[in-house]
């Protein structure tokens, strides 16, 4: 899938991709766009997002006054529903909506900024998070999004992220399809 991060200029200082960006994205590719919705009162645009092409779309906890309302908005255009949480967000947060949640994206640095630096404690919040989504007998992807790379990947898949988001670690090498396949590869080592 294709990683979208939507940025509002509020919620995060940066402006990124908007509504333009993610229909030329689904003209041009039969791949997933996952669409990271790091703006305030997502609600506002999700609609448009989701006409656009987003077939995953993550809102974060934190700018969301009617959690409910809006994961039920996402999942009546069909699309999957996730929430996404910053580092300093707990993700017991969560137990009330993890049955209506096809994935959590948990951040593993703060938002809004390419190239910062992982920070550990979000291996510790993907192992809590399996453990609270299996004593409710429910089913559910953990993304594990920032700093992500060669040091680290396999050790957030092995906390029990199903998908593993990689920016900066991608992008500024010099071959990046063959970083992405290296990355790849090493992801898959830590499944069993």
């Amino acid at each position: 899938m294709i990683h979208v991060d939507v940025m509002d200029g509020h919620f995060v200082p940066n402006l990124t991709f908007g509504i333009p960006v993610v229909e030329a994205l689904a003209r041009r590719t039969d791949l997933p766009l996952d669409v990271h919705l790091m703006v305030e009162r997502p609600e506002r645009l999700l609609d448009r997002y989701l006409a656009a092409g987003a077939a995953r779309v993550a809102v974060h906890w934190e700018a969301v006054v009617h959690l409910d309302r809006v994961l039920a908005q996402i999942r009546e255009a069909r699309a999957s529903a996730g929430v996404a949480v910053n580092p300093a967000t707990p993700v017991e947060l969560l137990t009330d909506v993890l049955g209506r949640l096809d994935f959590v994206l948990l951040m593993s640095v703060n938002p809004g900024f390419a190239g910062q630096r992982f920070i550990p404690n979000a291996l510790e919040k993907a192992r809590r998070l399996g453990a609270l989504a299996a004593s409710r007998g429910v089913a559910l992807e953990i993304a594990i999004d920032g700093g992500v790379g060669r040091g680290n990947i396999r050790q957030a898949v092995a906390a029990g992220a199903g998908t593993v988001i990689a920016g900066s670690a991608v992008f500024a090498t010099p071959d990046p399809a063959a970083t992405l396949r290296e990355l790849r590869a090493l992801a898959e080592s830590e499944i069993v």
